[in-house]
């Protein structure tokens, strides 16, 4: 049964080859191949095959930086819910995350788990001495029952 699909899946692929066969394939392959160039993430590095308008539309919509589809949606989740920058600042803060994460996380994972549990854990710590240094504390000078002030 996957064969018969296969063979029909072929033979239709074939049949819409056959159809342009009045064209030459190698003028055809050889355009597509001209036009498509690889495309480097100015953020995380990922290598993708783009045409150059393709390219040029990404460039011009990152301020000169073309990123990758990943980066470009953390890109603009950033500059919706983050705080207000221009975005060259949001590219630039989200290739110095790429940057950080590729040197630690990615060689050593449970280096990288062991350092988020410490800055977790500071936070909480300063949380916590926030909140007791906002109360006042009032220290007892002497008792309110007078017999716990004559023992001594």
């Amino acid at each position: 049964m996957s064969e018969q699909r296969l063979r029909k899946a072929v033979s239709d692929v074939s049949s819409e080859i056959f159809k342009y066969g009045s064209m030459d394939m190698k003028a055809i392959s050889s355009s597509a191949v001209l036009e498509v160039k690889q495309a480097e993430c100015q953020c995380c590095g990922l290598k993708e095959d783009c045409t150059q308008d393709y390219i040029s539309k990404i460039k011009g919509s990152h301020s000169g930086n073309w990123v990758c589809g990943l980066c470009s949606e953390a890109v603009k989740e950033t500059l919706e819910h983050g705080p207000k920058m221009a975005m060259q600042e949001a590219v630039s803060s989200h290739k110095d995350f790429c940057q950080k994460y590729n040197t630690t996380t990615r060689l050593n994972p449970k280096l990288s788990l062991t350092c988020a549990m410490r800055d977790i854990a500071k936070k909480s710590s300063e949380k916590r001495d926030s909140k007791n240094s906002s109360i006042s504390k009032i220290g007892r000078s002497s008792s309110c029952v007078p017999r716990i002030d004559l023992k001594k």
